[in-house]
């Protein structure tokens, strides 16, 4: 039995125990107060005052068995005679001994349990295991009680069912990508079953999905093949966009050598700047933008 639904009718608190003494006290004294047993040995005088204990006793039993408590979060269920008579609580009340009695207690707050769908085939049918747990309020004890038994139990089994169903119609990445929207769906299928059992179903969240190891693996793979080809594609846009660079750079320098000299002569500037650092130039280079002079030139200027 869960904790939200308590079958236990021994909730006597420990003042119900001292009223009941202080009703035994009183009673006791006043039987001896009125019978006088010591003074007289006739018998039936006798036999009520035995009567009169027994009776004190059983009211005392009585009064002890009367006084129940309820928690703040909980409310008490009372039957009599098999028939339903109403809530109790929070706080203390008396039932009727014998007659009345108490099968439930149920708790109010909000609650949460956990449920899983285990080895259930998606669309694409891949085999995977899926967490999730609902958060459930009861708001009419009533319903909850009499229209349906373990109300706790039918709400978990009817979980499962609807994450089963909805595994079964989605493939594997819509449920990997879309695990608030399949919550939100199994909470309305969830609270359509029951609000009228007095109970609703506060959310629906998805915890954990499993998928076997080699699905996991083989995933992996994709992915990654998936990021060298994104890797390649930028490559060649990059590619492609200095090359276009080149062309409009091209077009500046062909009627304009005096630009072409002087990007030359930086580019050899950037290549020397650094100690020891040596830069191959093309012989094609040296006669149109006349590098050798230039080179020359830096090389006397190092060896001074």
């Amino acid at each position: 039995m869960t904790a939200s639904l308590l079958t236990n009718d021994t909730r006597t608190p420990p003042q119900a125990a001292i009223l009941g003494g202080a009703v035994l006290l009183v009673g006791l004294g006043a039987v001896l107060l009125v019978t006088r047993p010591w003074h007289s040995a006739d018998v039936v005088r006798g036999f009520l005052f035995w009567m009169a204990i027994v009776g004190v006793c059983f009211v005392s039993w009585l009064v002890a068995h009367s006084l129940k408590v309820a928690e703040q979060w909980e409310r008490a269920v009372v039957l009599r005679f098999g028939a339903y008579r109403g809530l109790r609580g929070p706080g203390y009340f008396f039932i009727i001994p014998i007659f009345e009695y108490i099968p439930y207690h149920v708790d109010q707050r909000i609650r949460a349990r956990q449920f899983a769908a285990e080895t259930t085939l998606t669309r694409d049918t891949v085999p995977v295991d899926v967490d999730a747990i609902f958060f459930y309020v009861v708001w009419d004890v009533e319903k909850a009680v009499l229209e349906v038994e373990r109300y706790e139990d039918a709400i978990l089994f009817s979980a499962q069912t609807a994450l089963r169903d909805i595994i079964g119609k989605h493939e594997l990445a819509q449920i990997l990508q879309n695990r608030k929207e399949l919550g939100q769906v199994l909470q309305e299928i969830l609270e359509a079953k029951t609000h009228d059992w007095g109970i609703t179903i506060q959310s629906v969240e998805i915890r954990d999905i499993k998928i076997p190891k080699q699905l996991e693996q083989a995933m992996s793979k994709e992915a990654q093949a998936e990021r060298e080809r994104r890797a390649r594609i930028i490559l060649g846009t990059a590619e492609t966009e200095i090359s276009e660079k080149f062309a409009k750079a091209a077009e500046r320098y062909e009627g304009n050598p005096v630009a072409l000299h002087l990007r030359g002569m930086n580019m050899l500037f950037e290549g020397l700047k650094e100690k020891g650092s040596m830069v191959i130039v093309p012989a094609s280079a040296l006669q149109s933008m006349d590098l050798g002079a230039q080179m020359g030139v830096v090389s006397i200027a190092k060896g001074q």
